[in-house]
C-alpha cells in the first residue's frame, strides 16, 4: 500500500514557518507536530526568502509583471524594434553622429537654428554633464519616452524632466551655463568681497534691527546683491580669514552709527589724492615683551621645539607708525607709552618730512589719545603757520571700532610675522635693529618699485596693504 501524502495549503506552509522564524520553536519540534521531514521545511523556508522582494514591490509592477507572463503583447516584436532604433539613435547623437536636415523633420516642436547648433556643439565639446542635457533635449524632441532617455543616460526620470523644463522656459543658455559650486563661490573674490563689506557695516545700516550680523542676515543681503551663496560657505569665508563668527562682532564689524559717511569721506579723498598731497594711516603695535616667541619654524625629523610658558621679559617695546598710502613709506619711531604727546611728536616728525607737501592727511582709529584736544590745538598751529613753512593738515578719522581699516596694521602683521614670531633676540637694542632694518628695507624696495616689489617679502604681507571697504588689515594671525 502507498504512502499518503500531505498537501498542505500556502497559508498551513506559512503558519509553520512562522512558530519557527517567530515562536523560536526547534525545527525538529514543529516538524514533528506537522508531519514533515526537516528537508521539506528547508526547502519551504528557501522558497519564501526567494519570493520575497515580490511582496514589497509596487503593486503597477506586480500586476504588469503577472500580466506579462500570463499574456505577452501580441506586438511585442514592433515595440522591441522602436526601442532598438531609438536607442540606436541616441548613441549616435552621443557619439556625434547627427544629421540636422533629416534628423529635425522626424522631430516635435524642432528647436530652432541657433538652439540646435548650441546643443550639437555642447554635445561634441563640452563635459559630460553637460552632453547628457543636451542628448536629452534633442531625444525628448524626437517623441522618445522620457523613461527610456533617463534610462539611456544613467539618470533620474525628474532629471530629465527638469531639463526639459527648464530648456522650454529659459533656452539653452541656462541648461547649458556653467554651474558654480560653493566651494568654487569661497574661493571667488566677489563673494569674499561682499562678504566682508556686509559685515564691517553695523546691521542697522542695512536696515535690521540687531546690534550684531548673523549668518541668516548676510545670507539675506547677499541675496538681494544677486549673490547666490550658502551660509555654511558664508562661515567658511570668515574662518578663512582666520576670524571665527562668534568673535565677529569684537574684531569685524564697526558699531559707528556713521560708519557709511567717515568710509565715504576717506574713499573720496584717496580717490582724488593729488601729486603733493600725502595720506597717512596712523597706529601704534604693542607693548610686546623682547622673549622667546613661537612660531614656524625649520627643525629636524623627530624634534619638537618648545617655547616655555613662563619667562622672565628682556624688556618691552611700543611701536609709534605712520604709513603713506600713496609710496608705501613707513615712518616710526619707538614710544613709552600710548597717548597724545606721541601723536603729537609724530604729527611733528611728518609735517617736518614732508614740508614740501601742499596738504598731508591723518588717518587712524577712534583710539582716545588720537582725538584729544591737545592735538586738535596742535593741527590748528600748524594750520595758521602753514603758509610759512608747513603743509595744511587734516584729520580723517574712521570709523569707530574699525581697526580693520586702518592700512599699517597689515604692515605691523607683516613686520611681525618676519622678526618677531620664531624669535629669541638676546635684549630690546638686538629686536629694535631688528625692526629697523626690515622697515628700512621695506622703504628701500618700494622706493625703488613703486608698482612692483620683485620677489623681496615687500607687498606679499599676508594682508595687502590698502584701503578697502572689504579688506582686514588687522591679521589675526600675526598681531
Amino acid at each position: 500500500m502507498g504512502r499518503h501524502r500531505n498537501h498542505f495549503a500556502p497559508e498551513d506552509k506559512l503558519s509553520i514557518l512562522r512558530r519557527h522564524l517567530q515562536g523560536k520553536v526547534p525545527v525538529a519540534t514543529v516538524c514533528a507536530e506537522a508531519g514533515i521531514g526537516p528537508s521539506l521545511f528547508y526547502q519551504w523556508q528557501k522558497q519564501f526568502f526567494e519570493d520575497g522582494p515580490v511582496v514589497f514591490r509596487p503593486a503597477l509592477s506586480a500586476k504588469r509583471d503577472r500580466r506579462e507572463k500570463k499574456a505577452p503583447n501580441p506586438q511585442g516584436d514592433v515595440t522591441d524594434q522602436s526601442s532598438e532604433a531609438e536607442l540606436n539613435w541616441m548613441i549616435a547623437l552621443t557619439h556625434g553622429h547627427f544629421a540636422a536636415d533629416d534628423d529635425m523633420r522626424t522631430m516635435r516642436d524642432t528647436p530652432d537654428r541657433e538652439d540646435l547648433g548650441r546643443l550639437l556643439t555642447c554635445i561634441r565639446y563640452k563635459p559630460l554633464k553637460y552632453r547628457n542635457r543636451a542628448v536629452a533635449i534633442l531625444s525628448f524632441h524626437r517623441g522618445i519616452r522620457v523613461s527610456h532617455i533617463a534610462r539611456f543616460l544613467g539618470v533620474s526620470h525628474s532629471s530629465v524632466d527638469n531639463w526639459v523644463r527648464k530648456f522650454t522656459r529659459q533656452g539653452c543658455q541656462s541648461l547649458l551655463a556653467a554651474f558654480t559650486s560653493d566651494r568654487c563661490r569661497a574661493k571667488d573674490k566677489r563673494y569674499r568681497n561682499a562678504v566682508f563689506e556686509i559685515l564691517h557695516a553695523p546691521p542697522s545700516t542695512h536696515g535690521i534691527n540687531r546690534t550684531t550680523w548673523r549668518l541668516q542676515d548676510i545670507h539675506s543681503e547677499m541675496a538681494k546683491r544677486g549673490l547666490s551663496i550658502s551660509r555654511h560657505t558664508i562661515s567658511g569665508i570668515i574662518k578663512a580669514a582666520g576670524y571665527r563668527y562668534r568673535k565677529a562682532k569684537k574684531v569685524l564689524t564697526s558699531s559707528d552709527p556713521t560708519y557709511k559717511e567717515k568710509l565715504r569721506e576717506v574713499t573720496r579723498i584717496l580717490s582724488s589724492l593729488s601729486e603733493r598731497e600725502k595720506f597717512f594711516s596712523i597706529d601704534e603695535s604693542g607693548p610686546f615683551a623682547v622673549k622667546m616667541q613661537g612660531g614656524r619654524c625649520l627643525v629636524p625629523k623627530g624634534y619638537a621645539r618648545a617655547v616655555p610658558q613662563r619667562q622672565r621679559s628682556k624688556g618691552t617695546l611700543i611701536i609709534t607708525g605712520a604709513l603713506e598710502l600713496s609710496t608705501n613709506q613707513v615712518t616710526h619711531f619707538y614710544s613709552p607709552a600710548k597717548n597724545t604727546a606721541e601723536m603729537v611728536k609724530l604729527l611733528d616728525i611728518l609735517v617736518e618730512k614732508y614740508a614740501d607737501q601742499n596738504r598731508i592727511y591723518f588717518s587712524w582709529d577712534a583710539a582716545s589719545w588720537h582725538a584729544s584736544k591737545k592735538l586738535y590745538e596742535r593741527v590748528h598751529e600748524i594750520n595758521d603757520t602753514r603758509g610759512l613753512k608747513w603743509p595744511e593738515v587734516r584729520l580723517v578719522p574712521l570709523p569707530s571700532c574699525s581697526q580693520f581699516l586702518n592700512v599699517i596694521e597689515s604692515v605691523f602683521s607683516g613686520m611681525a610675522r618676519a622678526v618677531l614670531h620664531n624669535s629669541d633676540y638676546a635684549g630690546v637694542d638686538e629686536c629694535i635693529m631688528a625692526i629697523n632694518r626690515h622697515f628700512e628695507e621695506r622703504n628701500v624696495a618700494f622706493r625703488d618699485h613703486p608698482r612692483r616689489a620683485g620677489n623681496n617679502i615687500w607687498g606679499k604681507e599676508r594682508v595687502k596693504p590698502r584701503f578697502s571697504e572689504s579688506n582686514n588689515c588687522k591679521d589675526p594671525r600675526y598681531q
